[in-house]
């Protein structure tokens, strides 16, 4: 799990040093495998830039000569190769000096005989994505939305890295089997929380722009018990384009490919909350309707690696009126994916049987983002968290509209389990004495309910732990993991009397 930290501070920045904070989450369990660089160095090099004139090379076709101001008064000359370069434009400045992706440090230079003091960027040149065809134009105010606050006038000279985010160290974090939570940025954000005692932000998915009732021009029938939960939710007049940059440098940072703003809003959304989602062309899904089935033995799909899968019974696919269209929780279809014509979507985000998806991903040797995240059991409250998100972010970087009405079949999971923890029962495991209300002080950071009992605590259990904390013990643990980052926890065990220890031979 990559982790940009621009990114997680959107939702809890704590100020410490990358460092510092890839140590306080190893001691509270999190393992921070490496931490990585992504982007440019040297930030006081990359400015905003307005360019004033533009005329042709006199010794090269396909090279402008650009007027461009950097900063209040001040303007130079930039030799720039990209097509779409034109006077009045609001771009992207690397001065002299800046270091680029790749480690180098720019210089002055001349190109065909003409001075150039620096370069007007694209957006492989600050790694937010691959593409080099064109320079940046950026809009005259800076971004808002979901990237956060936004909206100034942008001015030449500003710092880049306040409109872009350019460069981000990234944590490259191990996370266990029984904590698929942090397979999502904001769970991370909420063990550094607990971690440190910074400022959560609130979840991406408060507030929902949608709605339960309406009409979803789409029927959807669940006929395995594998599928917990199934939402969906439609969308018209969506207009298929490239994502925005600041979504584009964050999924770059996270380590993923952007292709247009439908696909990078189900992996934003992926990164985001843990929960794989998946995108259909509603007018692709042959007889409006899709039915959740085990498949039959023998049959086929076509998956959006182009690889043709031979499916049996013990495989759970999602199916129209014309057969199979994707592997459920693994990999979706080429048949109904989205494509450049696409104007209807429909949002799917399911829950699927952990187990069953890991069998599957084995058997044919195929395994996804999905798969991994799905295999290690995600609540099915986690599905309607993340459609909630892709509403907001479709409603906001695709111009569609939202058909009225929520398909939700299964619901939430069960309610949630309240644990006794004695206060007693914790100075006793863990050799030291923790107050109570230090108990409950770890666990409330984590997302636990607690009230008081004349002995301890009743510790309501959070969806997303459902499945890892279920006794009393669990509890503890989760305690003495956030107690002891300090070394407040003693080094020894508590003694025992009777017990007995002796060396054998070799």
């Amino acid at each position: 799990m990559r982790v940009p930290l621009e990114w997680l501070a959107q939702y809890c920045d704590t100020g410490l040093g990358t460092r510092e904070l890839a140590e306080r989450l190893a001691m509270t369990g999190t393992e921070v495998d490496r931490v990585l660089h992504h982007g440019v160095g040297n930030l006081d090099a990359f400015v905003v830039g307005r360019v004033l004139e533009t005329e042709q090379h006199p010794d090269a076709d396909r090279l402008t000569v650009c007027r461009v101001q950097i900063a209040d008064g001040v303007e130079t000359q930039i030799v720039c190769g990209a097509p779409n370069v034109a006077a009045g434009q609001t771009v992207a400045i690397a001065r002299p000096g800046a270091i680029m992706p790749d480690g180098t440090k720019l210089k002055k230079a001349k190109l065909r005989g003409v001075s150039s003091d620096g370069m007007i960027l694209a957006e492989d040149e600050l790694a937010i994505s691959s593409d080099h065809d064109e320079t940046i134009v950026l809009d005259a105010r800076s971004p808002g939305g979901s990237q956060g606050a936004g909206g100034d006038e942008l001015v030449p000279g500003q710092p880049l890295d306040g409109v872009l985010p350019i460069a981000t160290e990234v944590l490259e974090l191990e996370i266990t089997p029984n904590r698929p939570d942090c397979l999502g940025l904001y769970g991370v954000a909420r063990e550094v929380h607990a971690a440190t005692g910074a400022l959560l932000e609130r979840a991406p998915w408060e507030g929902d722009p949608g709605a339960p009732d309406g009409d979803v021009p789409v029927e959807i029938r669940v006929e395995t018990e594998l599928c917990p939960r199934f939402t969906a939710r439609a969308f018209e007049d969506v207009t298929l384009a490239p994502s925005p940059p600041w979504l584009k440098a964050r999924l770059t940072a996270a380590g993923q490919r952007p292709i247009n703003n439908v696909v990078d809003i189900t992996n934003y959304v992926m990164l985001l909350t843990g929960q794989p989602l998946h995108a259909f062309d509603l007018d692709r899904i042959a007889g409006s309707k899709l039915v959740v089935r085990r498949a039959g033995d023998g049959e086929q799909v076509v998956t959006l690696d182009g690889q043709t899968r031979t499916l049996d019974s013990d495989v759970v696919l999602i199916g129209d009126a014309d057969g199979p269209t994707s592997i459920a929780g693994v990999m979706g279809g080429m048949r109904s994916e989205v494509a450049p014509d696409t104007t209807r979507v429909l949002m799917e985000v399911a829950s699927w049987d952990g187990p069953n998806i890991h069998a599957t991903s084995l058997k044919l040797g195929l395994r996804s983002e999905a798969s991994a995240r799905f295999e290690k059991g995600l609540s099915p409250e986690q599905a309607l968290e993340a459609q909630i998100v892709a509403t907001k972010l479709m409603l906001e970087l695709t111009g569609a509209r939202l058909v009225p009405g929520t398909i939700d079949v299964g619901g939430a999971g069960p309610q949630p389990v309240t644990i006794r923890l004695r206060d007693k029962r914790v100075s006793g495991l863990l050799g030291v004495n923790i107050t109570r209300s230090e108990s409950a002080l770890h666990l409330q950071r984590l997302g636990f309910e607690t009230s008081e009992r004349p002995d301890g605590l009743d510790v309501g259990v959070p969806h997303w732990r459902r499945n890892d904390i279920t006794r009393e013990a669990d509890l503890i643990e989760e305690v003495a993991r956030l107690h002891g980052v300090n070394d407040q926890l003693p080094a020894t065990l508590p003694s025992r009397r009777g017990a007995v220890g002796v060396l054998t031979p070799a």
